[in-house]
């Protein structure tokens, strides 16, 4: 199981929202598609075909918890990262 797979899981489970590393956060949402843009410490993340915009923050390395779980609930109700990504 690779970094992202092992990420992803933790974030799908929700059991450690308070402990997941920010610049992962990051790493993971271009992986799944999403464009970033960056404003001073705000970094915004929009991906065609998903209405809503992700804005994160980090705090002392790690992303804050409410935004994990907006992340997860943004993964569940667009099924991002399932395998079936290459066949898009």
């Amino acid at each position: 199981m690779s970094q992202r797979d092992k990420l992803l899981v933790k974030i799908l489970l929700g059991n450690s929202d308070a402990n997941i590393p920010f610049e992962q956060l990051c790493q993971l949402l271009c992986n799944l598609g999403f464009e970033e843009r960056i404003r001073g410490s705000h970094h915004i993340f929009s991906k065609e075909g998903v209405e809503e915009i992700l804005n994160l923050q980090p705090k002392q390395g790690k992303a804050k918890a409410y935004q994990v779980k907006q992340v997860r609930t943004m993964i569940l109700n667009y099924q991002l990262g399932g395998q079936d990504e290459d066949s898009v």
